[in-house]
C-alpha cells in the first residue's frame, strides 16, 4: 500500500459521492500514486462502514471477466465488489432511478452457494459441488466517477461499480445448465440488443467464481454458504433511462425483468 495515502480520505470522497447522487473526478486524478492494493482498502473502507451502519453483505459481484475489457483497461485479471441487501431488487420489482447516477445493466448468472468455499485451490469442480442453484440476474452499475472515465483502480475503490441487482424467479440446479454454451439475450424495451453465450466469461462462470474464492482466500477472506455471486457479464453493458424495461433471458432457464421508474 501507497504509505502517502489516505485510504479513509478518499473513500469518505466516495461515499459522500453516493449519498449526494453526484459524480466526481477519477480518483487516480486525485491521487495519482493510488495503487490496485489501495484501491482495495478503499472498498474495504466503505464496507465495513456500510455494515457498521446496519447494511448487510449478501455475496459477491466479479467484474472485468471478459478477455477483451481486461485488456481495454491494460490487466490480467477480473476485480469484485461487494453486493448489499440494500442493493437487492426482487424479480417484478421496478429499480427507482433514484441514488442512480448513470447507470447501465449487464445480463449475468448468480450463483448460490450452498456451502462455504475458501480459497487457495478452489477449482471449477469445487464450484459445481458447493453450488446450491444458479439463477438469471440483471446487474444495474453505476459509477460515482464522472462520465465511467474510469481506470481498473478508479472501479475497484468504488465497489466494482455495483449498484443492484434483480434476481429471477427460476432456480436451475447447477448441472442441469450448461456452463460454457448456454445463450443469453440482453434486450430494452422489446428490442434485442445484445447476445452472447456464458463461454464469455472466462470460459466458464464457474471458472470465475472459483477465481474470486481462490482471491479473497489470499486474505483470509471466505465465500460463505447462502453468498449470492454475480460471475461477470457475458455481453456489452446497455445504457438505461427513466422508462425503460430491462429482459435477460438464459436459454432454458427463463428471464428476469425490471422496469426503470422515477426520473
Amino acid at each position: 500500500m501507497t504509505t502517502s495515502f489516505d485510504v479513509a480520505k478518499a473513500a469518505a470522497e466516495l461515499a459522500k459521492a453516493e449519498k449526494d447522487c453526484r459524480q466526481i473526478a477519477p480518483l487516480t486524478q486525485t491521487y495519482p500514486g493510488m495503487t490496485v492494493e489501495d484501491a482495495y482498502a478503499v472498498q474495504l473502507e466503505n464496507v465495513r462502514a456500510r455494515k457498521a451502519a446496519g447494511e448487510k453483505v449478501i455475496g459477491m459481484k466479479i467484474g472485468l471477466t471478459s478477455k477483451a475489457v481486461q485488456k481495454m483497461l491494460g490487466v490480467d485479471e477480473p476485480d469484485y465488489g461487494h453486493l448489499f441487501d440494500s442493493m437487492f431488487i426482487g424479480e417484478g420489482q421496478p429499480c427507482p432511478m433514484a441514488g442512480l447516477m448513470q447507470p447501465k445493466v449487464e445480463g449475468e448468472l448468480a450463483f448460490c452457494l450452498g456451502k462455504t468455499l475458501k480459497g487457495p485451490g478452489v477449482t471449477m469442480a469445487d464450484v459445481y459441488a458447493a453450488t446450491e442453484y444458479v439463477i438469471p440476474s440483471i446487474e444495474i452499475v453505476d459509477s460515482r466517477i464522472k462520465d465511467w472515465k474510469i481506470t481498473l483502480r478508479d472501479t475497484v475503490a468504488d465497489n466494482g461499480s455495483a449498484a443492484r441487482l434483480v434476481l429471477g424467479g427460476r432456480m436451475r440446479p447447477i448441472d442441469a445448465v450448461d456452463m460454457r454454451l448456454t445463450g443469453m439475450t440482453l434486450e430494452k424495451n422489446g428490442e434485442l440488443l445484445f447476445s452472447g453465450t456464458t463461454a464469455e466469461v472466462l470460459g466458464n462462470p464457474a471458472a470465475s467464481v472459483a477465481w474470486l474464492a481462490n482471491k479473497l482466500g489470499s486474505f483470509g477472506i471466505e465465500l460463505t454458504e447462502g453468498s449470492i455471486i454475480l460471475a461477470g457479464a457475458v455481453t456489452a453493458m446497455a445504457v438505461v433511462e427513466p422508462g425503460d424495461s430491462i429482459t435477460v433471458s438464459f436459454h432454458g432457464m427463463g428471464s428476469v425483468t425490471t422496469v426503470f421508474t422515477g426520473e
